[in-house]
Order: C-alpha cells, then sequence, then structure tokens
C-alpha cells in the first residue's frame, strides 16, 4: 500500500516537474526571424526539447521499473504461490530497456546519419534590407 502512494507523489511530482522544464519549449526567442526560417528553427529547437523529454521519462521510469521489480522479487521471496517468478524478471527487463533507450536513440542516430549529423538550415543568403 505505501508503494501506491509512492507513485502517485512521483507522478504528480514529474508532471509538475515536466510542465516547468517545458514552458520555455515553445517561447520565441528575441532574435529569432520570422518566416520559414523562424518556423524552421522553432521546430528543431522543439524537437531537441522532446528529445531532452523522452530521455528523462525515460530515465525515470526506468528506475520505477526497477524499485517494483525489486519489491516484486521480495513479494515473491515472502509468498512464491502468489506472485510467479516471471512478474519481477518482467518488470527488470523492461527496466533495463527504459534505461537503456536514450543510448540507443545516440547509436542509431550516429549509424542513421553518421557522426557529424546536423540539423539542416540556410546558409550563404544575404537579406534584401542590407
Amino acid at each position: 500500500m505505501k508503494f501506491k502512494g509512492f507513485v502517485k507523489w512521483s507522478f504528480a511530482l514529474l508532471s509538475l516537474g515536466l510542465s516547468f522544464y517545458s514552458m520555455d519549449a515553445f517561447a520565441a526567442t528575441g532574435g529569432s526571424s520570422t518566416g520559414i526560417a523562424g518556423i524552421a528553427d522553432n521546430i528543431a529547437s522543439t524537437f531537441a526539447s522532446l528529445a531532452k523529454l523522452i530521455t528523462a521519462v525515460s530515465y525515470v521510469a526506468g528506475m520505477g521499473f526497477a524499485m517494483a521489480a525489486i519489491l516484486k522479487f521480495k513479494a515473491h521471496k515472502d509468498a512464491p504461490t502468489q506472485i510467479p517468478i516471471g512478474t519481477p524478471i518482467a518488470l527488470l527487463f523492461v527496466a533495463a530497456a527504459l534505461l537503456f533507450l536514450p543510448s540507443l536513440f545516440t547509436i542509431a542516430g550516429q549509424t542513421v546519419f553518421g557522426t557529424s549529423g546536423t540539423t539542416g538550415g540556410i546558409s550563404g543568403v544575404t537579406s534584401f534590407g542590407t
């Protein structure tokens, strides 16, 4: 019963923290240009914020699943007929997958785009106003 209260407060604090973190995700910067270039810059920065959000949620959920696996292992030790051993093992595998997900994204990105992959942009264009 204590674990359910911990999970409820953990999710409440996580959502509060993520809402404060994402407040500036769509805010316009002072030097951003308007038009297509400004839209492209906002989209690129939004994707960067989304990647950070997925990474943070993955780490927090992985740790949560790891703690749940530990508690299920203890519950299995206390009552082996009530909790099958497959439940904590499955939770442990899910925790490992979530904890390694951000590094998997990094490796997949380097495989697809190479080590010198950058976001697209315009270069060599001069404005008509100057």
